[in-house]
């Protein structure tokens, strides 16, 4: 019989629980962390929520009334269209900082095919609609081939392509009165109707129904789960069979797409053509409604529908300052504040969550 050694004599009288923490206290925070992590858009929503509830109370009934929260969704349409071009590219961990030129360009392009050369205006936006996806597919191809930095990449095609805005328009606007005669169809998303008291446009429709296809696609077709897991863990993407360089230039391709698109609808909101738009802060406004629709800049979580609500914050924020009269710079310092607490709030979910 083998002989016990004194070690083990010392382990058999040792304890042998292990050791446990105490998570009583903590089960609530956890819960919601937990919730905020698999709900994205709970945040955006809540904010949006209390938003319109401290307006609302501040101003009376006329903030409440349906001609005021229309006209909301009315000034939002473009910037929640690129909002959505915006997402999908931080979704895959990037950033466009051309979104905002090649909406420019794209509307450019569009207005002078159809006024200044005379073409069927249906053919003016299908070339319009090419060059914005041709300009997207240029920063995935350098993205996903030459491997450079999302945001060197649109920094550089952001110059580049404002230039050429310039120099292809000679800085020449077309007036409203000339599409609307020539191409009223590029004024197809201005037109509105009424339901009830509350005024919509065209934009307005086309605004919720790409968000809403978007989600879909996001989150039930093959590709969505892609993006996201693109987004999260490229490698790990790449070595589960994803072709990530395909992924990622379809991504940059659809939101030059997307930003064509949103020409379409601001000429219909703005009625002229300006080059000059294109030093237009479009690309801060989209960048903006994304981080507070809590799509995290680290890529791979958040919802479509919390880069909506995140539009909506915004529009919420300056139509009810404007209300009460405040001095304009108060809607730069808030969203600022809302910014910040976004981000914070997503580092926070991330840290904790497992």
């Amino acid at each position: 019989m083998a002989q016990v050694q004194e070690f083990e004599k010392a382990l058999s009288n040792s304890e042998t629980s292990v050791a446990a923490f105490d998570e009583h206290g903590t089960s609530i925070v956890k819960r919601i962390q937990h919730f905020l992590h698999s709900t994205p858009a709970a945040v955006p929503l809540i904010v949006l929520v209390l938003s319109i509830a401290v307006f609302g109370v501040t101003i009376g009934g006329r903030f409440f009334s349906s001609y005021t929260l229309t006209l909301i969704l009315q000034q939002i349409a473009i910037v929640g269209i690129l909002g959505a071009a915006q997402t999908l590219v931080i979704l895959t961990a990037g950033i466009d900082l051309s979104i905002g030129v090649i909406m420019v360009i794209s509307a450019v392009i569009m207005g002078n095919c159809a006024v200044t050369y005379g073409l069927p205006t249906l053919l003016a936006v299908v070339i319009g609609l090419a060059a914005g996806g041709a300009c997207g597919l240029l920063n995935g191809l350098l993205v996903a081939y030459m491997k450079l930095p999302p945001f060197i990449v649109t920094l550089g095609t952001w110059n580049i392509v404002m230039a050429t805005n310039f120099i292809y328009s000679a800085n020449e606007t077309i007036r409203d009165a000339d599409v609307d005669v020539q191409a009223p169809l590029l004024h197809l998303f201005g037109l509105n109707f009424k339901i009830g008291t509350a005024v919509l446009t065209f934009g307005v429709i086309a605004m919720v129904v790409l968000v809403l296809i978007l989600w879909y696609v996001l989150n039930h077709t093959a590709w969505g789960r892609h993006v996201y897991a693109v987004g999260d863990d490229p490698e790990a993407a790449k070595l589960s069979g994803i072709q990530t360089k395909k992924v990622l230039i379809s991504v940059y391709t659809l939101a030059g797409l997307i930003a064509a698109f949103a020409a379409w609808v601001s000429i219909g909101r703005n009625g002229s053509i300006s080059p000059s738009a294109a030093v237009t802060d479009y690309n801060l406004q989209a960048i903006t409604a994304t981080v507070i629709g809590g799509i995290s800049l680290f890529g791979g979580r958040g919802s479509i529908l919390g880069t909506l609500f995140g539009a909506m914050i915004v529009g919420v924020v300056s139509m009810g300052l404007n209300m009460l009269g405040a001095d304009p710079q108060w809607k730069v310092l808030l969203t600022g504040v809302l910014i910040i607490g976004a981000v914070a709030i997503d580092q926070w979910i991330r840290k904790v969550s497992v």
